[in-house]
This record gives structure tokens, C-alpha cells and sequence, in this order.
């Protein structure tokens, strides 16, 4: 479902969380504060009253800030998309019940490269991403 029409011509929905998640990447990928309307022109399909109900809800939960310039806002999330990743994996393991469980599974899932990777972390390496 991507928000845009169905093959009978219809709207069709979005899954859930979807668009928050378009909403999201639209601020990385503006990599600064932005207004409503410019979020928009990156979200297919969205109108724009839609789209400022996503901001404020983001801001509700504390994954945006706005502050007000000119006549009206402009929007920056507070995490980048790393850290965003990151709180998500940390939100899945307090939920997933035993905790070596869930990281045994995801370490015996992992591709050698990622596998390499984590241990290059863990072991304090940080591999220069530039």
C-alpha cells in the first residue's frame, strides 16, 4: 500500500506507521529545519493537512521539534535516522522478553560482514564511515 491509487482507480491506505516513517525520512533527507509544505513536496500522495498532523504527532512523542519562524513552523528531527534505528532496536529487545533469547537469534541471523562489523564494535573499533 503506498498511499496513492488502487488498480480500480481508488485511494488506497497506507500500512501503519507508514507515513510517519515517510514523514521521518523527508526531515533526514531535508538535513535541516524544514516547513510543513516542503515535508509534503516529499511525500507522495499526503495532503497537507495530513501531513501536519503527522508532524504534530511526532512531536508529541517526542521524535520532532518545531519552533516557530516567520508566520509558521519549521520542523527538525530530534534524532537522526542512525539513532531513530537505534531506539527502535532498543524499544523491540525491552519488549522481546528474554533478553539472551532475542540477541542469540539476532546474532545467529546476522550476515559474516555484520557479524565482522559487531565485533569490530564491541571490541571498541569504531570503523570510520566517512
Amino acid at each position: 500500500m503506498t498511499g496513492g491509487k488502487d488498480d480500480r482507480g481508488q485511494a488506497s491506505r497506507r500500512a501503519r506507521g507508514e507515513l510517519e516513517a515517510e514523514v521521518l525520512a523527508a526531515l533526514w533527507a531535508a538535513g535541516g529545519p524544514v516547513p510543513a509544505a516542503v515535508v509534503q513536496e516529499h511525500v507522495p500522495g499526503a495532503a497537507y493537512t495530513t501531513v501536519l498532523t503527522i508532524l504534530t504527532r511526532l512531536c508529541d512523542k517526542g521524535m520532532v521539534t518545531r519552533r516557530r519562524e516567520g508566520r509558521g513552523h519549521v520542523y527538525v528531527p530530534v534524532d537522526d535516522q542512525a539513532g531513530h534505528a537505534a531506539a527502535g532496536m532498543h524499544s523491540l529487545l525491552d519488549e522481546g522478553g528474554d533478553r539472551a533469547a532475542v540477541l542469540a537469534r539476532f546474532v545467529s541471523e546476522l550476515s559474516a560482514e555484520d557479524e565482522h562489523l559487531l565485533e569490530q564494535l564491541l571490541h571498541g573499533d569504531f570503523p570510520d564511515r566517512g
